[in-house]
């Protein structure tokens, strides 16, 4: 099995919660990715942080750990699958569903607490490694 992680289950993995790290390990480090959308908000956490130097210097470490995925070969499953969200009113952010969409195109298992808006892509696979800690 081979995951996407979601931004929220990275930042548990930065801030040691939810047994996130001890999740990575039983997988194994080298089936977690990330998306180049999440690199992006990490990054936009940094620039809004009071402690900038330090939380750089561990998204860094993020992205020298993981693979970290382009949107690319995604773009046309996610212009299909907006199009028929919006047609059934239930729009998602459109980062989230980019980084959704990600998972399919590549096959992998989408790892979010986000399950309320990122359930609602047909045929993505989700676990909420955050639940299966508590």
């Amino acid at each position: 099995m081979k995951y996407l992680l979601d931004t929220d289950i990275c930042i548990f993995f930065l801030q040691g919660k939810y047994k996130i790290k001890d999740r990575i390990k039983k997988v194994g480090v080298e089936n977690c990715y990330i998306s180049e959308i999440t690199l992006a908000e990490l990054k936009y956490g940094v620039a809004n942080s009071s402690n900038r130097i330090k939380h750089l210097g561990e998204v860094e470490k993020m992205e020298a750990l993981f693979t970290v995925l382009p949107i690319y070969n995604a773009l046309d499953e996610f212009a299909n699958e907006k199009s028929r969200l919006k047609k059934n009113g239930i729009l998602i952010s459109d980062f989230d569903l980019l980084i959704g969409v990600t998972s399919i195109t590549n096959n992998l298992i989408m790892v979010t607490n986000n399950v309320k808006h990122l359930q609602r892509i047909k045929q993505i696979k989700i676990e909420n490694w955050k639940e299966m800690a508590l």
